[in-house]
């Protein structure tokens, strides 16, 4: 049941209607759970993207974001099945425990769905699910409304290969998010070569000093050093320490016209062709 709290579309009162659509999802974030978000939070929320990718800083609220995204389309959309994975169980049962903070606001008590350890089921048949973090044990979901990676940047092509088929029935929703770890990985290769069909958000930690205090960053500049400081926090993609060539020089070497060589299961079976 809508709390009778009036709100336009900016955030203030004006009448005596309570909130009853909740299509828009800044709307019900202020309305039923109280998070007022900035800018591009209030546009991450709103977003009707098939893919989207958050490159983000360090505490810059992209999880709770995307909790409540996840909370959102659970809530309004009757049995959807939202996924959530990221490289370690930890950071699935992490995002999890956000989710659980804020269904209390909307008068459910957070319950598991009795199959899976990291879960929860909502009243109308609606369920988010924490991944463990191996490939192995990932598979088995179809029909999923929208598959969320966590921490992106740290998960292995792996990971992302058995995952990403979840989407194939029923053309669910795909939103990785990360702060970068150098330029590798589908993390790196989405942001830079995904191709128009992503949309991209990028939020710097200079960007919310409302949450991330300037003194704070220049200690941590100081601490870090430039090129950590410029990756954790100002979401720049930085060569690894020990990679000999810049990640641009060996980008810039490759040739298109060239096809690439592929093992495939003759070049596996050990058959020469």
């Amino acid at each position: 049941m809508a709390k009778e709290i009036y709100i336009t579309r900016e955030g203030k009162a004006v009448d005596k209607k309570p909130v009853e659509d909740f299509s828009d999802a800044a709307l019900f974030a202020l309305s039923q759970l109280g998070f007022e978000g900035d800018e591009k939070q209030t546009a991450i929320l709103r977003s009707q993207a098939n893919r989207g990718i958050l490159n983000c800083s360090r505490q810059w609220g992209k999880s709770t974001v995307m909790a409540i995204k996840a909370i959102h389309r659970a809530y309004t959309r009757p049995k959807s099945l939202i996924v959530v994975a990221g490289p370690t169980d930890r950071q699935s049962a992490e995002f999890l425990r956000k989710v659980e903070e804020f269904v209390p606001m909307l008068g459910i008590e957070p319950r598991g769905d009795g199959k899976n350890s990291v879960s929860l089921k909502f009243p109308n048949g609606s369920r988010i699910i924490g991944l463990p973090g191996s490939p192995a044990t990932v598979r088995g979901f179809s029909k999923v409304s929208m598959l969320v990676i966590d921490e992106a940047a740290y998960m292995d092509w792996a990971m992302y290969k058995a995952l990403s088929p979840m989407l194939a029935v029923g053309g669910g929703d795909l939103w990785v998010m990360s702060t970068p770890c150098g330029r590798q990985g589908f993390f790196h290769q989405i942001w830079a070569h995904g191709g128009a069909r992503w949309e991209r958000v990028m939020a710097r930690a200079t960007e919310c000093p409302g949450r991330i205090p300037a003194d704070f960053l220049e200690q941590q500049r100081s601490e870090l050093g430039p090129a950590s400081f410029e990756q954790e926090f100002m979401c720049e993609f930085v060569d690894a320490g020990g990679q000999v060539f810049a990640q641009d020089m060996l980008d810039r070497a490759l040739d298109s016209y060239v096809e690439p060589l592929i093992f495939g299961s003759n070049f596996e079976k050990g058959e020469k062709k």
